[in-house]
């Protein structure tokens, strides 16, 4: 089999095994990073088109550049099937990412100063949600509401109460690490009680609601925002959908406000993700996705695993390492030994963790793109076999090497990308 990336070995064969040993470590490892997931081959081709030489800065029939005709309609074919999917009212899908989808809903509907009010990153938040040391913290006045220690769920009476004696200019809900489905009705209940916009960034959730597996805030949200890759298995990315009467105020704010020109290979290739989100087997992916979760959750619960909130309604958990039938180590070493043999995850800190964020008491991890590559929920418990053996021995090299060989040989079972070349190694970097 002759090697991927030909033309990159041609001219530039430093970069070409690059490329060759990132596909060769997607292809042998088990990926469990709940924020990653494996694009369709349509979608790759589109990222890598010819659309990416066309500047396009402005919107379709107002840009500042001629030879914008084909690039606006692929803009406006993203837009009208994102619409269709989320039944939204307005989209923009020009954002490059979901930090900066997040940062023009700001600009747009606050102004500096503002009181907001979101979820705590130590609870499960994202960094975009006033965390100190990012733009939104510095000039936005963020309060943030988290979980109870009993439960480790939002408790949405403690949300009302908190947004009562803070009067927000925002609501904003959305996280990157709660195991939990989120109830929009009830939030959007509390905005409107305390006169505040209800915003919502559903990142890591967007395929969920996509496929029908978790509630949409769409229908109760003035504002909207997500990421195009996760759960919804796009290019890298982010887009806004919202009602009507905020589309004129997101989009300045989008263009000229956080951006330039767009990126039009990217944004062509959402309108493909989201052309493959409409399609029926979709739904049935995003099934398997929580089917994926939950066996994953089981599995490690009966291998002696305490779960944050107990398990999980979605595409991720977060294990709490430090359980008292744990393996009683920090997150960084069992990210290290798990990579080492062949499963990636990430540390993440869980509710109340007394460790540092480099070092966390937790781990997280995810079903999407293991669930893309065709694992069914057997698979998964064989995952979590592989998982507490790692944990329990993590600087056992010789173990993590019998581990390695074993998740490669079902990963070569589960190829991602087959035309590319295979998980076995069986085309050369040269």
């Amino acid at each position: 089999m002759s090697a991927p990336y030909p033309l990159t070995a041609a001219v530039d064969p430093q970069l070409h095994a690059i490329l060759v040993a990132e596909l060769r470590r997607q292809e042998d490892q088990i990926e469990l990073i709940a924020s990653e997931n494996h694009t369709s081959a349509a979608v790759l081709e589109t990222v890598g088109s010819v659309l990416t030489n066309k500047y396009a800065e402005g919107y379709p029939g107002r840009r500042y550049y001629g030879g914008c005709e084909h690039v606006d309609e692929a803009e406006n074919l993203a837009k009208e099937r994102l619409c269709q999917l989320l039944g939204a009212e307005r989209a923009n899908v020009q954002p490059s990412s979901g930090s900066q989808a997040n940062q023009a809903v700001l600009l747009a509907l606050a102004e500096p100063g503002d009181k907001i009010l979101a979820m705590d990153l130590n609870h499960g938040g994202h960094l975009s949600h006033g965390h100190p040391k990012n733009l939104s913290g510095m000039v936005y006045e963020f309060h943030h509401y988290g979980v109870s220690p009993e439960e480790e769920r939002i408790d949405y009476d403690s949300v009302a109460e908190k947004a009562r004696a803070v009067r927000p200019k925002i609501l904003m809900a959305g996280a990157s690490a709660y195991p939990r489905q989120l109830d929009f009705e009830r939030l959007a209940g509390i905005a409107a009680e305390v006169g505040a916009i209800f915003f919502v960034d559903m990142a890591h959730i967007a395929g969920l609601v996509a496929g029908g597996v978790h509630p949409s805030p769409v229908p109760h949200a003035d504002v909207v925002t997500f990421t195009t890759h996760k759960t919804l298995r796009g290019p890298r990315g982010g887009a806004i959908v919202c009602k009507q009467e905020w589309i004129k105020q997101i989009n300045s704010a989008v263009f000229p406000g956080m951006q330039g020109g767009p990126l039009m290979h990217v944004v062509a290739a959402k309108a493909v993700a989201f052309h493959e989100a409409l399609q029926p087997e979709f739904r049935a992916y995003q099934r398997a996705v929580v089917a994926n979760a939950q066996a994953l959750a089981e599995a490690l619960q009966q291998r002696g695993y305490r779960l944050v909130s107990g398990g999980t309604d979605n595409h991720l958990m977060l294990v709490d390492l430090r359980g008292p039938e744990g393996p009683g180590i920090t997150g960084a070493v069992a990210e290290d030994a798990l990579h080492a043999g062949g499963i990636t995850v990430n540390k993440n800190l869980i509710p109340f963790d007394p460790e540092k964020p480099m070092l966390t008491s937790g781990i997280r991890i995810g079903t999407p793109a293991v669930t893309t590559r065709g694992f069914s929920t057997e698979d998964m418990v064989a995952v979590a076999g592989w998982m507490d053996r790692l944990l329990r021995a993590p600087e056992d090299a010789e173990l993590q090497a019998e581990v390695r060989a074993e998740v490669a040989d079902l990963c070569e079972r589960r190829p991602i990308y087959p035309h590319l070349g295979s998980a076995s190694g069986a085309w050369a970097a040269d």
